[in-house]
């Protein structure tokens, strides 16, 4: 699959966007083309943030954080059609934490116990060392930031 994904044969779905990141020690902002900054300030426009748009489903996951690589906090914007879903993601390593706050729509946080379930304006913190999904149960369209904390 990744020489396909290398090749342009094939985009691959977050799933697997999320893995071939993981296994290559990186984040998939930095593998999805997310910028670095050595200076105090970092801007990025709205024009130039990096996309990543799963063909299969439609999400969408916008790198809206200006500078990653040294930095300990990314920030990213979801976007999930109505009813898909991200399916299981690969856990982050431990250390790690992840913020999300529902912009628009309904979310259901799923890990393999439990089910969150996010309105507009509802935020969940957890620790992102296990594998996790994003739903969207819906007919309408669903919106959430995510803030991934790494620590030093």
């Amino acid at each position: 699959m990744l020489s396909k994904v290398e090749r342009g044969e094939k985009s691959p779905t977050i799933g697997i966007a999320s893995r071939i990141a993981l296994s290559l020690h990186t984040s998939l902002t930095e593998l999805t083309g997310g910028s670095t900054s050595d200076g105090a300030t970092a801007l990025m426009r709205r024009t130039a943030r990096p996309i990543f748009r799963d063909p299969e489903t439609g999400f969408e996951r916008h790198i809206v954080s200006p500078a990653t690589g040294s930095g300990r906090v990314e920030l990213v914007y979801h976007y999930l059609p109505p009813g898909v879903s991200t399916g299981m993601l690969p856990a982050y390593p431990a250390g790690t934490d992840k913020h999300v706050v529902v912009t628009i729509g309904n979310l259901v946080v799923q890990f393999k116990e439990i089910k969150e379930y996010l309105g507009p304006g509802d935020a969940l913190f957890f620790q992102a060392n296990v594998e996790c999904g994003f739903v969207n149960p819906t007919g309408e369209p669903c919106g959430y930031f995510v803030v991934i904390s790494r620590s030093a």
